[in-house]
Protein backbone atom coordinates (compact mmCIF):
# COMPACT_ATOMS: atom_id res chain seq x y z
CA UNK A 1 0.00 0.00 0.00
CA UNK A 2 1.43 3.35 -1.03
CA UNK A 3 1.72 6.16 1.51
CA UNK A 4 -1.06 8.70 1.22
CA UNK A 5 0.08 12.17 0.19
CA UNK A 6 -1.53 15.13 1.89
CA UNK A 7 -1.49 18.39 -0.04
CA UNK A 8 -0.94 21.22 2.42
CA UNK A 9 -2.07 24.74 1.70
CA UNK A 10 0.94 27.06 1.29
CA UNK A 11 1.40 29.69 3.96
CA UNK A 12 0.86 33.29 2.82
CA UNK A 13 4.02 35.08 1.79
CA UNK A 14 4.10 38.62 3.12
CA UNK A 15 6.20 41.37 1.69
CA UNK A 16 8.00 43.83 3.95
CA UNK A 17 5.38 46.37 2.93
CA UNK A 18 2.50 44.12 3.98
CA UNK A 19 4.18 43.39 7.31
CA UNK A 20 4.63 47.11 7.93
CA UNK A 21 1.01 47.80 6.97
CA UNK A 22 -0.25 45.08 9.30
CA UNK A 23 1.90 46.46 12.12
CA UNK A 24 0.52 49.98 11.62
CA UNK A 25 -3.05 48.69 11.73
CA UNK A 26 -2.26 46.63 14.83
CA UNK A 27 -0.78 49.68 16.54
CA UNK A 28 -3.82 51.82 15.72
CA UNK A 29 -6.10 49.11 17.08
CA UNK A 30 -4.05 48.81 20.27
CA UNK A 31 -3.83 52.55 20.97
CA UNK A 32 -7.56 53.13 20.58
CA UNK A 33 -8.52 50.00 22.50
CA UNK A 34 -6.74 51.14 25.68
CA UNK A 35 -4.08 53.55 26.85
CA UNK A 36 -0.51 52.35 26.19
CA UNK A 37 1.54 50.84 28.99
CA UNK A 38 5.10 51.91 29.79
CA UNK A 39 6.63 49.27 27.50
CA UNK A 40 4.59 50.44 24.52
CA UNK A 41 5.43 54.08 25.21
CA UNK A 42 9.13 53.17 25.24
CA UNK A 43 8.71 51.26 21.96
CA UNK A 44 6.95 54.24 20.39
CA UNK A 45 9.69 56.60 21.54
CA UNK A 46 12.28 54.31 19.92
CA UNK A 47 10.21 53.99 16.74
CA UNK A 48 9.92 57.76 16.53
CA UNK A 49 13.69 58.07 16.55
CA UNK A 50 14.23 55.32 13.96
CA UNK A 51 11.28 55.95 11.63
CA UNK A 52 11.01 59.71 11.93
CA UNK A 53 14.23 60.71 10.24
CA UNK A 54 13.02 60.80 6.64
CA UNK A 55 10.99 63.27 4.64
CA UNK A 56 7.25 62.80 4.24
CA UNK A 57 4.09 63.00 6.29
CA UNK A 58 4.36 59.51 7.78
CA UNK A 59 7.94 59.93 9.09
CA UNK A 60 6.99 63.33 10.50
CA UNK A 61 3.99 61.79 12.22
CA UNK A 62 6.19 59.06 13.67
CA UNK A 63 8.67 61.64 14.95
CA UNK A 64 5.88 63.63 16.62
CA UNK A 65 4.34 60.56 18.25
CA UNK A 66 7.73 59.28 19.37
CA UNK A 67 8.52 62.64 20.94
CA UNK A 68 5.23 62.64 22.84
CA UNK A 69 5.80 59.08 24.01
CA UNK A 70 9.27 60.06 25.23
CA UNK A 71 8.03 63.12 27.09
CA UNK A 72 4.83 61.83 28.68
CA UNK A 73 4.38 59.34 31.50
CA UNK A 74 2.09 56.32 31.34
CA UNK A 75 -0.21 57.85 33.96
CA UNK A 76 -0.58 61.15 32.06
CA UNK A 77 -1.36 59.35 28.80
CA UNK A 78 -3.86 57.10 30.58
CA UNK A 79 -5.61 60.16 32.04
CA UNK A 80 -5.75 61.67 28.54
CA UNK A 81 -7.25 58.48 27.13
CA UNK A 82 -9.97 58.47 29.79
CA UNK A 83 -10.72 62.17 29.31
CA UNK A 84 -11.08 61.79 25.55
CA UNK A 85 -12.75 58.43 25.11
CA UNK A 86 -14.32 57.26 28.38
CA UNK A 87 -17.56 58.85 29.51
CA UNK A 88 -20.92 57.92 30.98
CA UNK A 89 -22.49 60.12 28.31
CA UNK A 90 -21.01 61.27 25.00
CA UNK A 91 -17.19 61.09 25.01
CA UNK A 92 -15.14 64.14 24.09
CA UNK A 93 -14.08 62.37 20.89
CA UNK A 94 -16.19 59.68 19.26
CA UNK A 95 -14.34 56.69 17.82
CA UNK A 96 -17.24 55.25 15.80
CA UNK A 97 -17.62 55.58 12.07
CA UNK A 98 -21.41 55.87 12.20
CA UNK A 99 -21.09 59.07 14.22
CA UNK A 100 -18.99 60.80 11.57
CA UNK A 101 -21.12 59.54 8.69
CA UNK A 102 -24.60 60.21 10.13
CA UNK A 103 -24.22 62.11 13.40
CA UNK A 104 -25.69 59.18 15.29
CA UNK A 105 -24.66 55.74 16.56
CA UNK A 106 -26.25 52.43 15.58
CA UNK A 107 -27.22 53.73 12.15
CA UNK A 108 -27.20 52.31 8.60
CA UNK A 109 -23.38 52.34 8.19
CA UNK A 110 -23.11 49.95 11.14
CA UNK A 111 -25.69 47.59 9.60
CA UNK A 112 -23.77 47.64 6.30
CA UNK A 113 -20.53 46.96 8.15
CA UNK A 114 -22.06 43.97 9.91
CA UNK A 115 -23.19 42.57 6.57
CA UNK A 116 -19.67 42.91 5.17
CA UNK A 117 -18.13 41.33 8.27
CA UNK A 118 -20.52 38.41 8.00
CA UNK A 119 -19.44 37.87 4.38
CA UNK A 120 -15.83 37.78 5.57
CA UNK A 121 -16.71 35.31 8.32
CA UNK A 122 -15.93 37.87 11.02
CA UNK A 123 -17.92 39.21 13.95
CA UNK A 124 -17.68 40.90 17.30
CA UNK A 125 -15.92 38.92 20.02
CA UNK A 126 -18.03 37.85 23.01
CA UNK A 127 -17.79 40.32 25.86
CA UNK A 128 -16.75 43.29 23.70
CA UNK A 129 -18.93 46.30 24.46
CA UNK A 130 -17.84 48.59 21.61
CA UNK A 131 -19.70 48.30 18.32
CA UNK A 132 -17.96 47.01 15.22
CA UNK A 133 -17.54 50.49 13.72
CA UNK A 134 -15.11 51.53 16.47
CA UNK A 135 -11.76 52.56 14.98
CA UNK A 136 -9.92 49.89 16.97
CA UNK A 137 -12.17 47.14 15.61
CA UNK A 138 -11.90 48.38 12.02
CA UNK A 139 -8.12 48.61 12.23
CA UNK A 140 -8.02 45.05 13.56
CA UNK A 141 -10.14 43.86 10.62
CA UNK A 142 -7.76 45.56 8.19
CA UNK A 143 -4.78 43.93 9.90
CA UNK A 144 -6.50 40.58 9.49
CA UNK A 145 -7.24 41.22 5.82
CA UNK A 146 -3.65 42.25 5.11
CA UNK A 147 -2.24 39.11 6.75
CA UNK A 148 -4.74 36.67 5.25
CA UNK A 149 -4.85 38.08 1.73
CA UNK A 150 -1.55 39.18 0.22
CA UNK A 151 -2.76 38.05 -3.24
CA UNK A 152 -4.83 39.98 -5.79
CA UNK A 153 -8.15 38.77 -4.38
CA UNK A 154 -7.04 39.72 -0.90
CA UNK A 155 -6.03 43.20 -2.03
CA UNK A 156 -9.47 43.66 -3.53
CA UNK A 157 -11.08 42.66 -0.22
CA UNK A 158 -8.86 45.18 1.55
CA UNK A 159 -9.69 47.90 -0.96
CA UNK A 160 -13.42 47.25 -0.68
CA UNK A 161 -13.45 47.20 3.12
CA UNK A 162 -11.24 50.26 3.49
CA UNK A 163 -13.23 52.20 0.91
CA UNK A 164 -16.58 51.51 2.55
CA UNK A 165 -15.75 51.61 6.22
CA UNK A 166 -12.65 53.78 6.82
CA UNK A 167 -12.01 56.10 3.87
CA UNK A 168 -15.22 58.15 4.32
CA UNK A 169 -14.47 59.27 7.88
CA UNK A 170 -10.94 58.66 9.14
CA UNK A 171 -9.82 62.21 8.28
CA UNK A 172 -12.70 63.70 10.29
CA UNK A 173 -11.75 61.51 13.23
CA UNK A 174 -8.11 62.58 13.06
CA UNK A 175 -9.23 66.18 12.77
CA UNK A 176 -11.39 65.84 15.88
CA UNK A 177 -8.39 64.51 17.79
CA UNK A 178 -6.22 67.38 16.56
CA UNK A 179 -8.51 70.04 18.06
CA UNK A 180 -9.89 68.20 21.11
CA UNK A 181 -9.21 70.11 24.35
CA UNK A 182 -6.56 68.30 26.36
CA UNK A 183 -5.43 66.10 23.47
CA UNK A 184 -1.65 65.89 23.23
CA UNK A 185 -0.48 62.30 22.87
CA UNK A 186 -3.67 61.27 21.07
CA UNK A 187 -3.50 64.25 18.75
CA UNK A 188 -0.17 62.77 17.63
CA UNK A 189 -1.77 59.33 17.33
CA UNK A 190 -4.42 60.91 15.11
CA UNK A 191 -1.68 62.45 12.99
CA UNK A 192 -0.06 59.06 12.52
CA UNK A 193 -3.41 57.48 11.68
CA UNK A 194 -4.17 60.13 9.06
CA UNK A 195 -0.71 59.98 7.47
CA UNK A 196 -0.78 56.18 7.25
CA UNK A 197 -4.35 55.96 5.98
CA UNK A 198 -3.73 58.68 3.39
CA UNK A 199 -1.07 56.37 1.94
CA UNK A 200 -3.47 53.44 2.06
CA UNK A 201 -6.21 55.44 0.33
CA UNK A 202 -3.87 56.56 -2.43
CA UNK A 203 -2.66 53.00 -3.00
CA UNK A 204 -6.21 51.63 -3.14
CA UNK A 205 -7.25 54.42 -5.51
CA UNK A 206 -4.38 53.43 -7.82
CA UNK A 207 -5.41 49.78 -7.57
CA UNK A 208 -8.97 50.67 -8.53
CA UNK A 209 -7.78 52.81 -11.46
CA UNK A 210 -5.59 50.00 -12.77
CA UNK A 211 -8.52 47.58 -12.65
CA UNK A 212 -10.69 49.76 -14.89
Amino acid sequence: MKDATIALQPQPTWSDEDRARAEHYALIARLFHAAPDAALLAALAHAGRTLGGEAGELPRAWAALGGAAQAMSRAVVADEFDALFVSVGKPAVMCNGSWYLTGFLQEEPLAELRDDLAELGLGRRPGVTETEDHIAALAEVMRHLVLTGPDAAGLERQRHFFGRHLAPWYAQFAGALAVAPGADFYAKVGGLLAAFMDIERQAFDMLEAEAR
